[in-house]
């Protein structure tokens, strides 16, 4: 059963999530979305609904300045991401949920991976097309200068999806705060990576790396399948993954 649940993250921000409560508090999987993104991204209830139909529980949030939590776009950074996380985490635990598993896309994954590095109450991680190098995606779409303007500006618009959007040079400046490279290697529980080897967003090599500094961790290929996983038959495998990851690691 779905219900909606209200939290907030370290400074009283609300933020707003979706519990699907398969009974019992054995387990819950909590899914954090990318960036610009929100809690009902298509997978993201393709999986609960597949977790669902074996007694298994989920809860999906928005981050802050997301979906129906709290905050402006425009402010959002890693680190607060990782907050709100860890504020997940924290209130699943208060309900009673004896295991729990973290599950990461894109902008999602690098901030669960610094959330997983701050926290011992998580079972496994799972990132989907992780970004584990920011300023390795920055300086390839920017160049010195614009990202010299972007900073004396202190923001810049861009258009996603036909809407104008704006984010603040904060989101920059926290990088070096959350290095997931750094973070990988204090991270004991499994891990599994799943990452499309035809990613333009977030490079495949990424995951590639990273894969290698965990100690406990395996990289899942979906062979030619792009950031979003909308070519084919690339969902369904990618998913499939990752649900059967987690049915090895819940117990």
């Amino acid at each position: 059963m779905e219900s909606k649940i209200n939290f907030t993250n370290s400074r009283g921000d609300g933020l707003i999530g979706v519990l699907n409560d398969a009974g019992g508090k054995d387990f819950v999987l909590v899914m954090v979305h990318g960036f610009s993104s929100n809690k009902n991204t298509t997978n993201f209830v393709k999986l609960s609904q597949m977790l669902g139909d074996r007694k298994l529980s989920s809860f999906r949030f928005d981050i802050w300045g997301h979906g129906e939590s709290s905050g402006k776009f425009e402010g959002i950074t890693i680190s607060e991401a990782v907050d709100d996380i860890l504020q997940a985490i924290k209130y699943m635990k208060g309900l009673g949920y004896k295991k729990i598993g973290l599950l990461g896309s894109s902008f999602g994954g690098i901030s669960s991976i610094m959330a997983a590095s701050k926290t011992s109450d998580l079972a496994f991680l799972v990132l989907k097309s992780p970004v584990s190098d920011y300023w390795e995606l920055e300086r390839g779409r920017y160049s010195p200068e614009q990202l010299e303007e972007w900073k004396d500006k202190g923001y810049r618009e861009y258009e996603d999806d036909g809407k104008n959007m704006r984010v603040n040079y904060s989101f920059v400046s926290d990088f070096d705060n959350n290095n997931a490279y750094r973070a990988a290697k204090h991270i004991q529980i499994p891990v599994m990576i799943v990452h499309g080897n035809a990613d333009k967003d977030v490079p495949y090599a990424q995951s590639q790396k990273l894969v290698t500094l965990f100690p406990n961790a395996k990289l899942a290929t979906v062979e030619g399948a792009n950031h979003r996983y909308t070519e084919g038959d690339h969902a369904n495998q990618m998913l499939k993954l990752i649900y059967n990851f987690i049915l090895e690691n819940y117990d």
